[in-house]
């Protein structure tokens, strides 16, 4: 009688909350599956279901009960982990069937769980034969991925709670990171996302140690890295774009500038503004010196043309007056960021900034954010509009099927757009030949407030 060696056990992962998140999620996936695991893409074939959940906003942690909700009357057996874990007990109260919770990049404690709740073993006749390498698993698209250089965050901002959720900075060793980049790029990744809660700070816990990196000496340092990413070739020979998030506006900011306009790295940056009135800033614990931003952005810009700016902002913050509202209106003006979000402020259990005096109505909070997105619109369409008519490198993300009349359409994004949060450009009749993660001269037709249209240039 033939032996029947049994399936694998199976693992469903519902991935929520921010990037940085969803590198968690990946790196508990790649551990399980070199543990023996394979992957479900639905709840029924699943033997056990994780949950990461995002636990800043209430908003935020009500969609992490709702999908631990959903998982736990689709499949049964679920474990969380992410940042609400540290919510257990509430967790538990709500869902005592939950088999284990954990914390945010708790990632032993995770792979334990599953063990426990799913044991891996095929038994004897496969547990000695030594399992290939997997490679790591990714959440996103071949084409771009995530370079997460840190954990947790330093900063005390009163309408925070990310240093209780994952604890103070901790930085990744230079040369693991950049070992993991040039991974990523030799797989096929045209396009990488650094990510931290503060990734300007890289290093500052390790007073900028040296490591060794293609026998040179590199400081984890966000210049550093900044310059040896640069340096990354894809197996063709092409610059990948090396796309920088959550920078604050540290004075050594400015070095990385030259880089973009170099080609070396993707001219974009990502800065956390949140507001930009001096008194809101100082409630917020954050630096007010928004006039010295202005004056570095009108250098950037000269140094760098092409660069874009995306900030995000939090209106309707404890005190917040009409006067502080409209000097942030005033400032957006001056700024002319490429890519804004805007956020009415929530409560978020545990943050200082929930005992502050001045609580702004509901309704002016909605107010004043659908003032935000009006003037933020606006600039927004001005600066696509000085597009129209100019050639712009884009990476494909998605090339459609053919029409009635065989002509083929696709989505991309230029330089000035970051996955998931900024534009697209839709492109019309591209090549046949045309896959996710080329990268093409796009010659721009339209515009408007969000997006560019065009097609091919030569095609």
């Amino acid at each position: 009688m033939a032996l029947e060696i049994p399936s694998p056990r199976k693992v469903g992962m519902v991935s929520l909350g921010c990037p940085k998140a969803l590198v968690d999620s990946e790196r508990i996936l790649t551990r399980l599956r070199a543990d023996g695991y394979a992957m479900s893409a639905d709840y029924a074939g699943a033997d056990v279901v994780l949950v990461n959940t995002c636990g800043f906003l209430d908003s935020a942690k009500e969609e992490s009960l709702s999908a631990i909700g959903e998982a736990i009357a689709e499949n049964g057996r679920v474990i969380v982990t992410g940042c609400m874990g540290n919510e257990a007990e509430l967790i538990r109260a709500r869902f005592p069937d939950v088999l284990a919770v954990t914390g945010a990049h708790q990632y032993e404690a995770v792979v334990e769980a599953v063990h426990q709740a799913a044991p891996a073993s095929l038994g004897p006749y496969i547990d000695l034969i030594p399992q290939a390498d997997p490679g790591e698993v990714k959440l996103t698209p071949r084409h771009y991925g995530y370079l997460k250089i840190s954990e947790g965050c330093n900063h005390a901002c009163s309408f925070c709670i990310i240093p209780q959720l994952r604890g103070k900075l901790a930085s990744r060793r230079i040369d693991a990171v950049l070992r993991e980049a040039e991974k990523l790029v030799a797989a096929g990744t045209r396009e990488l996302l650094v990510i931290s809660q503060d990734t300007s700070a890289y290093g500052v816990d390790v007073r900028h140690e040296e490591r060794t990196w293609k026998d040179r000496a590199v400081r984890t340092h966000m210049t550093d890295l900044a310059r040896e990413l640069g340096q990354l070739r894809s197996p063709d020979g092409q610059t990948p774009w090396v796309r920088l998030h959550y920078v604050y506006p540290y004075p050594h900011v400015d070095a990385v500038i030259p880089l973009m306009a170099e080609g070396l790295l993707t001219p974009y940056l990502d800065i956390p503004f949140q507001h930009a009135a001096p008194s809101v800033l100082k409630a917020m614990k954050r630096p007010a010196n928004e006039a010295k931003v202005l004056e570095r952005l009108r250098q950037w810009r000269a140094i760098c043309p092409d660069i874009a700016i995306r900030s995000s902002f939090v209106v309707g913050f404890p005190g917040e007056t009409e006067a502080d509202f409209q000097y942030l209106l005033d400032w957006l003006d001056e700024a002319q960021l490429d890519r804004v979000g805007g956020f009415r402020f929530e409560p978020v259990a545990g943050a200082s900034a929930n005992d502050l005096p001045g609580a702004v109505p509901e309704a002016v909070k909605e107010e004043r954010y659908a003032r935000l997105m009006e003037k933020t619109e606006a600039i927004s369409a001005a600066r696509l509009a000085a597009k129209v008519g100019r050639t712009l490198p884009v990476i494909i993300d998605e090339v459609g099927e053919p029409d009635e009349d065989g002509d083929v359409g696709a989505t991309g994004r230029s330089q000035a757009d970051a996955p998931e949060i900024d534009g697209a450009v839709y492109l019309r009749q591209v090549p046949a030949t045309l896959q996710p993660g080329d990268i093409v001269q796009v010659t721009v037709e339209e515009a408007d407030a969000h997006d560019l249209y065009g097609f091919v240039a030569g095609s």
